[in-house]
């Protein structure tokens, strides 16, 4: 059976998923490889993590789902407004600037920050195209992949809203899941869930957020013949 390796919440941390896929032995005609979202903000190489997984998607087959950070960056990218702006900036858009300009960029200097959106408009039109074009959930035969979560009001979960596919939390968290497949998924950090950045396993769900660009790690997922083995690389240091 093909190994299905899954890893979420990159924020930027390039060097640790290129360890990761080395330590988990990733080889992309015999794997599956499922990225969960959040490709950008808080960690250093948002531009190039973005080139790495298009790379990863349209030469090797990954998938990649989108999840909250990418789409607040497309939408802030193309708007510029200033709801878009202070959330940008306050869930670490700063780094993301920073790796698509060749400039200082501050979120006070409006000139800046209007030509670094303007270049990237310009210059990586096919970074936010990608972007904005993901999916925002795989199924399987035996899982539900999702950046966020799925929403427990909602008797069929492909009807649940987009935004539930990126944000949704606690009421995920504390519900039973009926779905009849195990759900993985990122966006909280597993160390929110059980005090340890490592994997955190549940009723019918898996959270593998490792919280990398917070300087804990980077989880890696895979599953084969009905089991789980877990990949770790750490954080900016790159401890294994």
């Amino acid at each position: 059976m093909k190994r299905k390796l899954m890893i979420s919440d990159i924020h930027g941390c390039l060097e640790q998923l290129n360890k990761l896929l080395e330590v988990a032995e990733y080889y992309p005609g015999e794997d599956q490889l499922i990225l969960l979202g959040d490709y950008v903000d808080r960690g250093p190489r948002s531009r190039e993590t973005v080139d790495r997984v298009m790379e990863l998607v349209h030469d090797h087959g990954a998938i990649a789902l989108k999840g909250n950070h990418d789409e607040r960056l497309v939408e802030f990218i193309w708007n510029g407004g200033l709801e878009d702006k202070s959330k940008f900036f306050q869930y670490g858009g700063m780094e993301t600037l920073r790796s698509y300009v060749p400039f200082g960029v501050g979120p006070d200097t409006e000139c800046l920050v209007d030509d670094a959106r303007m270049i990237i408009q310009r210059n990586y039109k096919e970074h936010l195209e990608f972007l904005q074009s993901l999916p925002l959930y795989y199924e399987d035969e035996k899982h539900i992949c999702v950046h966020a979560g799925l929403n427990p009001q909602f008797r069929d979960w492909k009807e649940q809203p987009p935004r539930d596919f990126m944000y949704m939390k606690g009421e995920f968290h504390r519900s039973p899941n009926k779905t009849g497949k195990t759900v993985v998924f990122g966006h909280t950090r597993a160390a929110e869930l059980h005090d340890s950045p490592d994997i955190w396993f549940s009723d019918g769900k898996i959270g593998i957020d490792g919280g990398c660009a917070y300087g804990m790690q980077l989880n890696g997922l895979v599953y084969q013949n009905d089991s789980y083995r877990s990949y770790v690389v750490g954080n900016f240091k790159q401890k294994t």
